[in-house]
């Protein structure tokens, strides 16, 4: 779960702001543009298995798995076992939550012209 940046920096002297771990790992797995277009073959709730992502995706099984790990970790996918299969689909609620911590640090370490960093910005 994405945590809110550790700090509000008052001044000079103030701590800066951090991303949690899991919104690091969110940005590293949108990093890569081969991931961001694995990314988009779940659009509209599709659930895809690996094959079925490299075959999509024009990869090899292996090099799908390892993007498919990355996007999980980042908690933009989860896996839910099918028999012998396993299916990949979007993890809406995580994304949000990422997107929703990136925002609040954003704000904090860089606020637009004539806000004071608060979320209301």
């Amino acid at each position: 779960m994405p945590t809110a940046p550790d700090a509000d920096p008052q001044g000079p002297g103030a701590a800066s702001p951090r991303l949690g771990d899991g919104t690091g790992d969110f940005l590293k797995a949108l990093a890569s543009e081969t991931r961001q277009r694995v990314m988009a073959l779940f659009a509209g709730n599709a659930e895809l298995t690996v094959g079925e992502v490299a075959q999509l995706a024009g990869m090899g099984q292996s090099t799908a798995s390892e993007h498919l790990a990355l996007l999980r970790r980042g908690g933009l996918l989860v896996s839910v076992r099918d028999g012998k299969a396993v299916r990949y689909r979007a993890d809406t609620n995580r994304i949000i939550e990422h997107m929703d911590a990136l925002k609040d640090y954003l704000l904090r370490c860089c606020p637009p012209a004539g806000c004071g960093g608060g979320q209301g910005c």
